[in-house]
């Protein structure tokens, strides 16, 4: 069963009214209070000047005008492929498909043989991109770990050669600056056989967290994400703010800052090169005003997510947004009813590349190989809540009924033998729906122990090879990876 690029958009936070609301307040942050910037941006400034934006550079504030936000994201690509070395694994991301899959970075796994926490190594991020490609629910990769075992300075290529060598899904993933991203767009042009051929069929993409909540522009990531712009590699224009904290209390007001840094990334890119492809980025989330950590598992979350969506619908571009996080430390009830809610909101709601979905725990901090077999499982639920009921004749089964007649049984009927196994989800094998003799039989495990042991089997396969022996050995030659 096909469960990856579904439609969504039955969930709507907003009417119609309150998205032009919310667009319009963004535009007047933007026209009234602007943007702040970092020092080392006067390139970028400079160019944002040229293109009408006014300027004052005594305090470092960025004013755009309404109709120069108009016309640079008019330029910003309706549809965004972002393409797996398998095609069979392409996302193509546009109106209300819907695509999830993992994300975050993770410096936390619960070990797979002890159950303890410990700190997260490359081999984890190899044994869980491994785990991912298999898990045919969860439809792209986004780095979920970082490997605390190797030096900062190898971490781009690393973290990037690793999941490609393990997944033949879309891989995204953060770099930490301008050299980084230069590598890694080599390594996979080795990869795809040229440049060219890379930016044809983009497998990798980058993350670029330009914004500092609320209101500021990074000047190393926006570097990074204009540099990627240059060279026709997708990015994501991450902003999280924390309602509460890095943004207004309100859900409504985190949303109109939000749209409003979303609205100057995206003229930033498309002033850098018109036509650039991005994916709107807006996480929104909340502040736990207990302790001032991050709360990931409200359903507010879900809620303000399926909103994103629409607002980027509204100015008819991709986005890229966030589900599935809880603030449970194990998978337990907790962590399967906070990942429920919002997966399934922010599915309902239309999002395209809904990432943080598979494996998270602890609000991001922590990763465990069960938690993705689970979140496979919720992932293709939610899903098959969006591909609907099939109403045609072979599913009303009209003449299914009158040949059974008033009385009869349906349980030998070719009919039900032809749609037994296409009707309802069957899932991965996680769920038990056995009676509790045949489930006290088999061990009495709980769903945390079936995952485990589907994870354990699933790693115990065949390693893949998605980068030839010639090639590997080239980009060995030229990178210091650690693998």
């Amino acid at each position: 069963m096909n469960l990856m690029g579904l439609q969504g958009g039955q969930y709507r936070p907003l009417s119609p009214e309150q998205v032009e609301t919310v667009h319009e307040a963004s535009l007047k942050i933007l026209g009234k209070t602007g943007i702040t910037y970092e020092l080392g941006l006067e390139d970028t400034v400079q160019m944002l000047e040229d293109g009408g934006a006014v300027i004052d550079r005594d305090r470092r504030i960025i004013i755009f005008p309404r109709e120069m936000i108009i016309e640079q994201v008019a330029k910003a690509p309706e549809k965004v492929v972002l393409c797996g070395q398998d095609p069979k694994n392409d996302l193509h991301l546009t109106q209300n498909r819907v695509h999830l899959g993992t994300g975050g970075a993770a410096i936390k796994i619960l070990d797979p043989e002890t159950g303890d926490v410990r700190s997260t190594t490359l081999k984890d991020l190899y044994d869980v991109s491994r785990l991912v490609d298999q898990l045919d629910n969860i439809h792209f990769l986004v780095r979920p770990c970082i490997p605390t075992d190797i030096d900062e300075e190898d971490y781009d290529i690393n973290m990037f050669y690793t999941c490609l060598a393990a997944s033949s899904k879309h891989v995204m993933s953060g770099v930490n600056d301008e050299k980084g991203l230069h590598n890694v767009i080599e390594m996979a042009s080795l990869i795809a056989g040229g440049l060219d051929k890379l930016q044809e069929r983009p497998f990798i993409s980058v993350i670029t967290s330009f914004a500092i909540s609320p209101l500021k522009l990074c000047t190393q990531s926006t570097h990074i994400m204009q540099e990627a712009n240059r060279n026709r590699i997708p990015v994501a224009l991450s902003c999280a703010p924390m309602a509460g904290s890095t943004s207004p209390l309100t859900m409504a007001g985190t949303l109109a800052q939000i749209h409003a840094e979303q609205l100057a990334g995206i003229t930033i890119c498309q002033l850098t090169r018109a036509g650039a492809p991005l994916l709107y980025g807006g996480i929104p989330g909340m502040a736990n005003l207990k302790t001032m950590g991050y709360s990931g598992g409200a359903v507010e979350c879900g809620m303000m997510n399926a909103a994103i969506h629409q607002l980027s619908n509204h100015i008819k571009i991709p986005n890229y947004n966030s589900s599935g996080l809880t603030d449970s430390k194990v998978p337990d009830a907790q962590a399967g009813y906070e990942k429920a809610f919002t997966a399934l909101l922010a599915s309902m709601g239309g999002s395209n590349y809904i990432h943080h979905s598979a494996g998270m725990l602890e609000s991001m901090l922590t990763i465990a190989h069960e938690q993705f077999v689970i979140d496979d499982e919720i992932i293709g639920n939610c899903c098959k809540v969006l591909k609907g009921i099939d109403c045609d004749a072979e599913h009303l089964a009209l003449e299914v009924i009158d040949s059974v007649g008033p009385g009869g049984n349906f349980m030998t009927a070719p009919h039900t033998m032809t749609h037994m196994r296409t009707e309802y989800y069957n899932g991965n094998g996680v769920t038990d729906r056995k009676s509790r003799d045949k489930w006290e039989q088999d061990g009495s495990l709980d769903i945390r122990q079936r995952a485990l042991k589907i994870a354990k089997k699933l790693l115990a396969g065949p390693k893949p090879s998605y980068i030839s022996e010639e090639v590997d050995k080239a980009i060995r030659e030229k990178f210091n990876i650690v693998l």
